[in-house]
């Protein structure tokens, strides 16, 4: 099973992140990488943990709406230019970015993780050379 991205909609007030934070960490939750933004008028925090089933029930108990997608996950080599290289040939063929995330590094790699528009069509082309 691939990673997961929630799209966990919170409330605009001091304290959202982190009852989120606390409720993940109590049910022995690991987040592996977090973003946020303002979507609409509501802050929308993007998470990646490191366990799927255990997230959506710890959201869904605590009354916490979030949708789910599917994340590519890709090691780079971390070096200048091979991001550019992924995303010029993912807008070759019309697949658009919606997010991504460095989840780490080693040694000479960059793990990377992004969701998009079309995911079996960036799928198919990213495992192509």
């Amino acid at each position: 099973m691939g990673l997961k991205q929630f799209d966990v909609f919170m409330e605009d007030r001091p304290g959202s992140l982190a009852r989120l934070a606390e409720l993940l960490g109590a049910s022995g939750v690991n987040i592996k990488a977090i973003a946020s933004e303002r979507a609409q008028t509501r802050p929308l925090i993007r998470i990646v943990t490191d366990d799927e089933r255990t997230t959506r029930s710890t959201l869904e108990r605590a009354g916490i709406q979030y949708a789910i997608r599917d994340l590519i996950s890709l090691r780079l080599a971390d070096r200048p230019g091979e991001l550019g290289k992924i995303a010029r040939k993912l807008s070759r063929a019309m697949v658009n970015i919606d997010s991504i995330y460095i989840l780490g590094k080693e040694g000479k790699f960059t793990d990377l993780a992004l969701t998009v528009d079309n995911p079996e069509k960036a799928a198919s082309l990213l495992k192509s050379p």
